[in-house]
């Protein structure tokens, strides 16, 4: 398998060179281009549970299949939010956890699922369930915002909503700032996150976004066109 990524860091466009009868898998409409010879199936990859497992998720229940048939073909694959994507190969000994809508492709002998965060979900302000890709091939993931790759050695303290993808070989509290102020407000402290973040220990990588979606959300609130009231 070749790849390309491009159109980097803002609009990532991920090209593959697929070898006769090799098979990709994707979240629906993350398809842009495709040979003709490349055969398309719609599935609940997994069955019935792993479906309903990548959607406690953050993904689509559906998982689109593409195949090519009777020679190479090449597909390319593209997020539906701007920002950036990363390939990582996976070779069965570390497992990668990727956050809400992170997930963008993978090849044939990688299963994606989800794993339950716990309480220490709850209180990140991102939701309870982590996604988890695993086994032998080909992973691709995306973000929101340029990504970069940090590797940690010690430790290292994340903002929840920053982060994109994380190694299995790292340890992951999710816990306040060192030193948070006084007077935190505790609603918005454990219902938004506000003041968390997320401890990794050990050795790994993680791969973080330079833009979050609820921080932007908030900074475009205020421009919102509002409906006036003319009763």
């Amino acid at each position: 398998m070749s790849f390309t990524i491009t159109q980097r860091p803002d609009f990532a466009l991920v090209t593959v060179n697929m070898k006769s009868g090799e098979t990709y898998h994707s979240e629906p409409g993350a398809m842009a281009t495709m040979s003709p010879n490349i055969e398309l199936k719609a599935s609940l990859k997994g069955g019935l549970m792993g479906s309903i497992s990548r959607g406690l998720g953050g993904e689509s229940l559906i998982i689109s299949s593409y195949t090519a048939q009777g020679g190479d073909g090449e597909i390319t694959f593209a997020a539906g939010q701007p920002g950036d994507a990363v390939h990582y190969a996976l070779d069965g000994s570390v497992d990668i956890y990727l956050q809400r809508g992170a997930y963008l492709a993978n090849s044939d002998g990688v299963e994606v699922s989800s794993k339950w965060q716990g309480m220490r979900g709850f209180f990140s302000g991102e939701g309870l369930i982590l996604l988890r890709a695993h086994g032998t091939g080909d992973l691709f993931f995306n973000s929101y915002g340029a990504i970069i790759e940090l590797d940690v050695e010690d430790e290292v303290y994340v903002d929840t909503g920053f982060i994109v993808a994380f190694e299995s070989t790292l340890n992951y509290q999710v816990t306040t700032l060192p030193g948070a102020r006084p007077g935190t407000n505790w609603k918005s402290l454990f219902l938004g996150g506000e003041g968390l973040v997320c401890r990794f220990s050990g050795r790994g990588k993680v791969w973080i976004q330079t833009r979050q979606i609820a921080t932007y959300l908030n900074w475009v609130h205020p421009y919102r066109p509002v409906q006036k009231n003319n009763g």
